[in-house]
């Protein structure tokens, strides 16, 4: 049997192909007797409007494409995730690549999605991606971004200036910070957030900075160096969680208990965090819902037509997840304290 096609449809209902194409898309002036009059032909013929002639004629292709530095791993399929769904709920679909942090590969992948996406969402090396030289909306997404162009960020330096802030509300002060790779821009923000929280809230506290890389290798050597220290620090906060489990696993094999001699905290809250012996506090960084806003984003700013927009960058702050590996420093002081209200810790109790 021969397939269905805008003509028939156009036959059956008395009108021209053209008047059909625009009442099956809702584009265009047509009466609604007629509109119904189309819709009823079709649906007596059972005709299906074929998508690659629909795209052309609209000149829409309902994809997406997706640029990411890779497809796997906890944050990077979180982040999919949440872009997936929020494409179905608007019957898009994803077209996706990962450039593994090349920037050469980066800019070939979005090349190659010219004319087959209506959009690009796009996390690596911004500048690069911009020159790029795509026709497609662009809309960047987690950190190192340019200024003036649309984006959703993750405020990392904002988590981080949270996580000191709540290590000194439960007493802790000599908070040491495992950095991660210089050259790495998340790195770079939390490290800045760690240093300006320390000078707002601690400002007669040396800061006390370790190098790392944002593997547990770094944070077991990160550890060994602090344990190395005349005075070991009351809280470490590892600049991601593979240093903090770096940290554990060390402090546990040289004996030093976590959380009663210090605390341990980390960043990102990996599947692994939450899993850890003890159980590892640290920042989330909600992977799902920065991909539901990157496409909404992108998706709301097709349907008016435009560019994303709205050049105005949206943050998306990590929250905190507290667990089992810190301890308030501020509660032991007031057990411990004598009933003449004995300092312990720095911290008095009124007798």
């Amino acid at each position: 049997m021969a397939a269905i096609t805008i003509r028939d449809v156009a036959r059956l209902a008395q009108v021209s192909v053209a008047t059909v194409s625009r009442a099956l898309n809702g584009q265009g002036h047509v009466a609604e007797a007629v509109r119904e009059r189309v819709a009823e032909a079709a649906r007596q013929l059972q005709y299906t409007p074929h998508a690659g002639a629909r795209s052309l004629s609209r000149r829409r292709t309902n994809t997406l494409g997706i640029v990411l530095p890779r497809l796997a791993a906890g944050f990077f399929h979180d982040l999919l995730r949440g872009m997936d769904d929020a494409a179905r709920n608007a019957d898009h679909h994803l077209l996706l690549a990962a450039h593994h942090a090349d920037d050469d590969a980066m800019l070939a992948a979005m090349r190659a999605m010219h004319g087959r996406v209506d959009g690009l969402v796009v996390m690596g090396n911004a500048d690069a991606a911009l020159r790029a030289g795509v026709e497609e909306p662009l809309l960047q997404i987690g950190t190192a971004l340019s200024p003036g162009a649309p984006a959703v960020a993750i405020d990392h330096h904002a988590g981080a200036m949270a996580m000191v802030e709540h290590l000194v509300a439960i007493g802790h002060q000599r908070i040491a910070f495992i950095a991660g790779p210089s050259g790495h821009a998340p790195a770079r923000e939390r490290l800045g957030g760690y240093l300006e929280a320390m000078a707002r809230l601690l400002p007669r506290v040396e800061p006390c900075v370790v190098p790392g890389d944002f593997d547990r290798t770094s944070g077991i050597r990160a550890a060994l160096t602090l344990m190395g220290a005349p005075e070991l620090p009351d809280a470490v906060f590892a600049g991601n969680d593979q240093t903090a489990l770096g940290c554990l696993h060390a402090f546990a094999r040289t004996g030093v208990s976590v959380p009663d001699s210090l605390s341990v905290v980390g960043y990102d809250d990996t599947v692994e965090a939450g899993l850890a012996t003890p159980g590892l506090t640290t920042m989330r960084v909600d992977g799902a819902e920065l991909g539901r806003r990157a496409v909404r984003r992108l998706l709301a700013s097709l349907g008016e037509g435009g560019s994303p927009a709205m050049v105005v960058t949206e943050a998306l702050v990590p929250t905190l997840t507290v667990r089992d590996s810190t301890a308030s420093r501020v509660a032991a002081a007031l057990a411990n304290a004598g009933p003449q209200g004995r300092r312990v810790g720095g911290v008095r109790e009124a007798g």
